[in-house]
This record gives C-alpha cells, sequence and structure tokens, in this order.
C-alpha cells in the first residue's frame, strides 16, 4: 500500500507544477488572434482540498472524495487588476456549480479561491446552474447572469431528460458576497444564454436574450434577442426584438446566442456569440463575430462571414465534442483583448488579440454570401486585387530601377 503522507505530497507536487506551468502561444497564428498551446484551466486545477479528504484515519487510502468531471463556460472580468474567471465546476455528479479562479497575466498561473461561490436558490427552484455571464454595469454593480435549470413539470412520466431552462441574477461589488434576485422574466417559455449590457439604454437596463421553444431546439424561436427592463430587481422583459436571427446553411442555422458582454469602441459594439449547426456526428458549435451601432443595439452594422474561432486538434474531444464555447472575454485599457473559450464542454482556453485586430476582421472580412456562387465570387475578387497589388508593385520596382540606373 501506498504510504498516506508519500501519496499526498506526490498530489500536491503534481498540483503546483500544474498550476505554475507557464504558457506559450502557437505559432503564426491567422492574425486574427493568437491561440495558446495548453489549456489555462481543467479539472484537474481543482483544489485538492475540495476533492480529497486529508485526515489519514478517515481515508486511509486517500481517495478523491468528491470527484470533478470538468471546468468550462467560464465568465470573465478583470477585478482589482487581476484577470478573473467564474468557471462552471462540473462535478462527477452532473451537478454545477460556480467557482472563481485568478491570474496575474490573464493566460496561466490561474489559482482558485479557497472555495466555490454561494448564493441563495431563488425559491428552491435551481436543479442546476451553470454558464455565468459577467458584467460590470454602469449602477455599480457586477452582475452575473446564468442558466437556472430543473425539471420540466409538464414531462411524461418516466421521462428524466425534459427540462425548463431560465435566467438567473445575481449581484456583488466584491465578487465574494453574492445578492440573488428574482430570475428574468421574458415571453419565451425557456431561456438561456442572457448576457445584460453593461450601459443604460434609455434609462433602462438592456438585455441581450435567446429566446428558444425548448430546452435543446430553438423551434420557432431562436436567435439572439434584446429587450429592456425597468428594474433589476424584478427584472422583465416584456418584447424580445431579434437582432440576429438563425440563417439557412451558415454556421447559425441551428440555433446561435450572445457570449460574453459586448466591448464598446468607436466603430460600434463588438459581440462574440456562438453559432449552432447540425451535422451527421451531431451539434456543431463554433464562435462568431459581429458589430452592433453604438447608438441603435438592435441595429447590426458589420457581420463578417463564417466562423471567428473554430474547435481545432484536441479541442474538438471531450464530453460534448466538435464544441467550442465563450461567455467571458476582458478588454484591458491598452486594447488588448483576452478571449476565454471552452472546448468541448470539458477545459478553458485562452485566445489574444487586440480591439484593432477585431475592428479590421468585422469591417474588412466579407459578409457570408449565403450561396456557394458567392463564396466563390468572394475568393475571385481577392485573387483579382492580389493581382493588381502584385502588378502594381513590379511596376513600382521598375521605376526605381530605372531612376536608379539614370543616376
Amino acid at each position: 500500500m501506498t504510504n498516506f503522507k508519500d501519496r499526498l505530497a506526490k498530489l500536491q507536487q503534481n498540483h503546483q507544477a500544474l498550476i505554475n506551468q507557464k504558457n506559450e502561444k502557437e505559432e503564426l497564428g491567422n492574425g486574427i488572434f493568437d491561440r495558446y498551446k495548453n489549456p489555462v484551466i481543467t479539472a484537474a486545477h481543482i483544489p485538492l482540498d475540495w476533492r480529497y479528504d486529508f485526515e489519514e484515519k478517515s481515508n486511509p487510502f486517500l481517495m478523491e472524495r468528491i470527484g470533478v468531471n470538468a471546468t468550462f463556460n467560464a465568465g470573465a472580468i478583470k477585478f482589482e487588476q487581476k484577470y478573473i474567471l467564474v468557471l462552471r465546476v462540473e462535478g462527477s455528479d452532473r451537478k454545477s456549480f460556480f467557482a472563481v479562479a485568478e491570474s496575474e497575466n490573464g493566460i496561466d498561473n490561474f489559482k482558485f479561491w479557497a472555495s466555490p461561490i454561494v448564493f441563495d436558490s431563488y425559491d428552491h427552484a435551481d436543479t442546476n446552474v451553470y454558464d455565468m455571464r459577467l458584467t460590470h454595469h454602469a449602477d455599480g454593480y457586477i452582475y452575473g447572469l446564468f442558466c437556472t435549470e430543473k425539471k420540466d413539470p409538464n414531462a411524461l412520466a418516466g421521462d428524466q431528460t425534459a427540462a425548463v431552462a431560465q435566467c438567473g441574477i445575481i449581484r456583488t461589488k466584491d465578487l465574494k458576497k453574492w445578492e440573488r434576485l428574482p430570475d428574468l422574466k421574458t415571453p419565451s417559455p425557456q431561456q438561456r444564454n442572457v448576457v445584460l449590457h453593461p450601459e443604460f439604454v434609455d434609462g433602462q437596463y438592456a438585455f441581450y436574450t435567446r429566446p428558444q421553444d425548448s430546452f435543446i431546439e430553438a423551434g420557432k424561436g431562436g436567435g439572439i434577442g434584446f429587450g429592456l427592463s425597468k428594474t433589476m430587481e424584478n427584472a422583465e422583459v416584456a418584447v424580445e426584438h431579434i437582432l440576429y436571427g438563425k440563417e439557412y446553411h451558415t454556421v447559425y442555422e441551428a440555433k446561435n446566442g450572445q457570449g460574453p458582454t459586448p466591448i464598446k469602441t468607436k466603430k460600434g459594439w463588438l459581440h462574440l456569440a456562438h453559432g449552432v449547426r447540425n451535422t451527421a456526428a451531431g451539434l456543431r458549435y463554433v464562435l462568431y463575430m459581429f458589430i452592433t451601432d453604438l447608438h441603435d443595439l438592435t441595429k447590426v452594422i458589420h457581420k463578417p462571414g463564417g466562423y471567428f474561432i473554430a474547435p481545432e486538434g484536441v479541442e474538438r474531444i471531450g464530453d460534448v465534442s466538435n464544441v467550442v464555447f465563450t461567455n467571458g472575454w476582458i478588454a484591458d485599457d491598452n486594447g488588448d483583448v483576452f478571449i476565454y473559450y471552452a472546448s468541448s464542454d470539458t477545459r478553458m482556453h485562452v485566445a489574444t488579440s487586440t480591439i484593432s485586430q477585431l475592428l479590421d476582421y468585422c469591417l474588412n472580412t466579407p459578409e457570408d454570401g449565403l450561396s456557394s456562387a458567392n463564396s466563390v465570387k468572394a475568393i475571385n475578387n481577392l485573387i483579382t486585387k492580389n493581382k493588381q497589388t502584385i502588378e502594381l508593385e513590379k511596376s513600382q520596382t521598375l521605376d526605381v530601377q530605372i531612376l536608379s540606373s539614370g543616376d
């Protein structure tokens, strides 16, 4: 039998080595963002004292008493000069909860706070909670909007999978003490992926919603909605305007939803969203971007075609394969942007970019032409432009050579 103290020391040594592992950018990249080689947080990053009983008498084999399956779908915020992630931690019992991890640089050395987040279960209605979006609002509070799920009371006898999802709301000023508010009310029977806009709109709170008919399928609903509420204490969106709907044969043909809180720029509000399409292997989740007008938040003014980030390599493997999902990013004052995304409902990654790069991408990437012919047309336009650029450079080089020979 392994010596208890030796095993504990080895566990602690391995855990520290994992947390302290340096992250590195992948080579070259696509010019839009930089991926990093290692996930920023995995289930193995969870503190040992959350999982193991350290008393030898009650745990002589030093077994893991409480298992953690995954760490993913993290909200993100810069707080007291730290890069903060509020992660969805899923136990081996399938129940999810929220936990805070912080980093000095945003790309590695993430360390969890002492214990998971605790808040009231509103009307004791939560069976499961997950996927928190964080918004530092103009009213001074940091709001956490998340999915609160419970069994569908109208499910057929024996059906243990039918669920109802709505938007739960908590708020804080220090990320430690959280106040639970009543769930958001909307006209939709199911509500997921709700995000709070950081500023007041016409003196009201503005929400990005994702109405859908059932727990999994968007049905006649779907798309990124927008609506206003007079209060957060009893938040209610009476009318949802769909600002970005589903579209046939696109990366968001099955459903789509807002990712993190949009970022304000001089050119408009930068949005990062997830799009879902169906394949023979199941649903495929990717990320895409768009820009809305600075003053009319329901007006999409730029829509770069295709996906922004899709799962690559080992990112495609996990509990729910072929998926990337985001509900957190951080824009620093210097223009750097840290994009936190989960892969296959298993682990967290980071990609870095800048406001300038993301605006360039959104403003200058061709829109989806919605047909193969238009896709080929866009490529041929680029080929022609590059030919003209090459010919111009040759001509300018020749002119310089002629002038030089004249000297």
